[in-house]
């Protein structure tokens, strides 16, 4: 709903939702904390040995098929996918491109995929080096804090070097809303829920007994937060918020980390929330992920051209249907062959719990 009006209607389509559509990735990204950090944290609880080659292969089959067939487009298509720069393919191989991107560039919206893979990367092997150190929990939590103060503290460097008049959007999409430095730390809430259910599953499992206690306040938060982040974040007349700036992404990702706490408790209304069709949506959204916004672009010309308004309900609803239809072609297409793949190579265990995780 977010890329509609940035890539299709220029205005929020769906209002509300609109504007706080991109807050979805930010959801992304805690999730991605907590599942990613808990098939790393399972078998390091459990005294067994972490296999990085395993964990690695089976990223690496699971991103790289869809985002390079996708890749691929952007590059044979230039002068229909194109923006007004694209980095060198160099780049975008190695996930780099988010590094001085700017809104309008090419495959903009692959800047989260970046921060995915480095996550990727970077969380095992800290992981297991911490690991190997005497009284590994405590500093595996004070590089958790240290980590999310130094996100904090570098947005904060950010808006003092450039000043609240002085930056632009330009340098408002490059330092931080597309900036692996200035989003890493909103991963970490759920790494930090992860470790919590890994090796402090007494002090876990009295947290996630108040389930609608923690989807209170996760809904709560989550409304303040977006309330800041649509008022105050950039002021007429004043400029880029410090504040909001500053602590706006740690706050709303800790929203969402109590709304995954929520969603993880038995007795939690969201944990019985059933939504029709979600679960297969749910298969399919890397794909879509990847694909909607370049089908958004082919769309656009052919719906005028035969004199159809972007903006009315029919047309809304042609061009999300189809970008939903691309996606699932990408899955089915691409993305299973290399699933069915990944699970033949490199199974998984699992543990008493129902944990999976990846051991040698």
């Amino acid at each position: 709903m977010y890329h509609y009006a940035v890539v299709v209607s220029g205005r929020p389509t769906f209002g509300f939702l609109t504007t706080i559509g991109w807050t979805g990735v930010d959801l992304f990204f805690v999730l991605s904390g907590y599942l990613i950090g808990n098939q790393i944290m399972s078998p390091l609880a459990l005294g067994e040995r972490f296999s990085l080659k395993t964990f690695f292969a089976r990223r690496l089959l699971r991103t790289l098929p869809n985002y390079y067939f996708v890749l691929s487009l952007y590059f044979l298509f230039p002068a229909l996918l194109g923006g007004s720069n694209t980095a060198s393919i160099w780049q975008f191989l190695s996930f780099t491109q988010n590094i001085g991107l700017h809104f309008g560039e090419t495959f903009t919206h692959s800047w989260s995929l970046c921060i995915e893979e480095q996550f990727y990367l970077i969380l095992p092997l800290v992981a297991v080096m911490i690991a190997t150190l005497p009284g590994s929990l405590r500093w595996a939590w004070l590089a958790l804090g240290a980590a999310v103060i130094a996100g904090m503290a570098l947005r904060g460097m950010v808006w003092v070097e450039f000043g609240r008049n002085l930056m632009t959007s330009p340098d408002f999409s490059s330092h931080i809303y597309y900036s692996s430095f200035a989003r890493f730390d909103e991963l970490l809430p759920g790494v930090a829920i992860a470790m919590l259910k890994n090796f402090r599953c007494k002090q876990y499992a009295q947290i996630t007994a108040k389930g609608n206690t923690l989807l209170a306040c996760g809904m709560s938060m989550f409304a303040a937060t977006a309330y800041l982040f649509t008022n105050y974040q950039e002021i007429d007349g004043y400029g880029y918020s410090f504040l909001v700036m500053t602590f706006g992404y740690p706050l709303l990702a800790t929203s969402f980390g109590l709304l995954t706490l929520s969603a993880l408790s038995e007795n939690s209304l969201l944990n019985r929330l059933r939504v029709p069709g979600a679960e297969k949506l749910a298969l399919w959204s890397y794909a879509v992920y990847l694909v909607h916004k370049p089908m958004f672009k082919v769309l656009i010309a052919p719906l005028e051209s035969w004199g159809v308004d972007i903006n009315a309900p029919a047309a809304i609803a042609i061009i999300m249907l189809l970008s939903l239809l691309g996606g699932w072609l990408v899955y089915r297409l691409v993305e299973t062959p290399f699933m069915t793949l990944r699970a033949r190579w490199f199974q998984v265990n699992r543990d008493k719990r129902g944990n999976t995780y990846l051991a040698s």
